[in-house]
């Protein structure tokens, strides 16, 4: 099985395939990530198409490290970099969500979903950003804490206390009992 890592280097030299294969597996889980951090569809597409191009042109010499941390962390810092140029953080409620499906069971799943990125956009900035790291972007505490230079007792400590309010919020919106 190939590994991110050579695929990558597959896609520098010139493989479609390779390229396909790493947009198709890290796309979606990036413009989430950075979407839960702008606020903005848009600027969360931008920030994943910034990230792709940047690891296309950019030659990481230490492989040590695992592929999805370096690839999450790259779209972070272009998402923080976007979040800092506009002018307001844009609500929720005026993001265009693409509409690619009509069934019922797929309208209340969105909706919960669009809940539960409500009830994530009302964390404190310290705590969304972690949280969001490690739900959307699949890193694990130590690489948080190395992302964001804190205690790995930090990184525990606003996981659990991002859960417990968005468990709270949720509640509130009778999401969860």
């Amino acid at each position: 099985m190939t590994s991110d890592w050579e695929l990558l280097e597959k896609a520098r030299s010139g493989s479609k395939n390779a390229w396909n294969e790493l947009i198709n597996k890290y796309h979606f889980r990036l413009v989430n990530v950075a979407m839960l951090i702008t606020g903005s569809l848009s600027s969360a597409q931008d920030a994943a198409q910034e990230a792709f191009i940047r690891l296309i042109n950019v030659r990481e010499q230490n492989h040590d490290g695992s592929f999805n941390a370096y690839i999450t962390r790259i779209t972070y810092n272009f998402a923080l970099k976007e979040k800092a140029r506009l002018f307001r953080l844009q609500s929720l409620d005026n993001v265009d969500v693409p509409d690619d499906s009509n069934p019922i069971g797929d309208a209340l799943k969105n909706e919960k979903d669009k809940t539960l990125a409500d009830a994530i956009q009302s964390l404190t900035d310290d705590h969304k950003d972690i949280l969001v790291l490690r739900l959307y972007g699949e890193l694990s505490y130590e690489e948080i804490a190395a992302e964001l230079d804190v205690p790995l007792g930090t990184v525990k400590s606003r996981i659990f206390y991002a859960v417990k309010t968005c468990r709270e919020e949720l509640r509130k919106r009778g999401i969860l009992e």
